[in-house]
């Protein structure tokens, strides 16, 4: 993976987004960059928006108000060069149930005229332990094993954007900490890694940067510190009443 590809004063950009579902608000009025080398973590309680967020930052969902803005440009509608430079893994697999894995990252490797595709599929196959599945349909492996294959695909075209919802779900704990440490490997390389999940500790190991979401809105943007946690947690016990 090459290092430092997104210039340090540039990046992906929220301005002033709000997504709404009928009168119900997604997100109400973000505003956020992210950079090269950042590791973030997006938290918040069932419904704060963190899906929402990161399924619009990956092109997958289209602001109700607002704009995404990548490297000074604003992002247009489907913008395949966008989405070249996005990775993500979202609840859902989005994996071909009746291609095997092989296939799959095959396909999504052509789409992304990935060079010397065999190499990067065996290299990242024996990164995330499925090199012995690779011939099998993906409805055949278990929820852990999909999950590692859509992790494989999201990083089969070297994104520099990594985006994960809820990554560590279906991983065993020797699956996890491989997951973690992958991770930081991404932001030591000058990918951004932004990502959401239900324990607050696990990415705030991992994590330098916390994005405080709590019913759309934006509640906190700055550095991960012991002295903010309990007033996270505490937020998310309170939004659940």
């Amino acid at each position: 993976m090459s290092a430092g590809r997104i210039p340090a004063e540039r990046g992906l950009e929220l301005r002033r987004v709000s997504k709404y579902f009928g009168e119900f608000a997604a997100l109400r009025n973000v505003s956020l960059r992210f950079c090269s080398g950042e590791c973030v973590l997006i938290y918040g309680p069932n419904g704060a928006g963190k899906t929402t967020l990161l399924r619009m930052l990956a092109s997958l969902a289209q602001p109700s108000e607002g704009e995404i803005w990548l490297d000074g440009g604003r992002v247009r509608r489907q913008s395949a060069a966008y989405k070249r430079r996005i990775g993500f893994v979202s609840h859902a697999t989005l994996l071909y149930d009746d291609l095997t894995v092989q296939e799959n990252l095959d396909l999504a490797g052509k789409l992304f005229a990935v060079p010397a595709l065999d190499a990067r599929v065996d290299w990242l196959l024996d990164l995330f332990a499925v090199q012995e599945r690779r011939m099998d349909l993906v409805r055949t492996l278990s929820r852990g094993l999909q999950q590692r294959v859509t992790l494989a695909r999201a990083l089969l075209h070297e994104p520099d954007f990594v985006l994960l919802d809820e990554p560590f779900t279906g991983l065993d704990a020797a699956s996890a900490s491989g997951l973690e440490n992958i991770l930081r490997r991404l932001v030591e390389q000058g990918n951004a890694v932004i990502f959401s999940t239900h324990d607050f500790a696990q990415g705030a190991s991992i994590a330098g940067r916390l994005v405080a979401l709590q019913k759309g809105r934006l509640r906190y943007d700055g550095p991960v510190s012991a002295e903010w946690n309990p007033r996270i947690l505490q937020m998310a016990q309170m939004a659940r009443k």
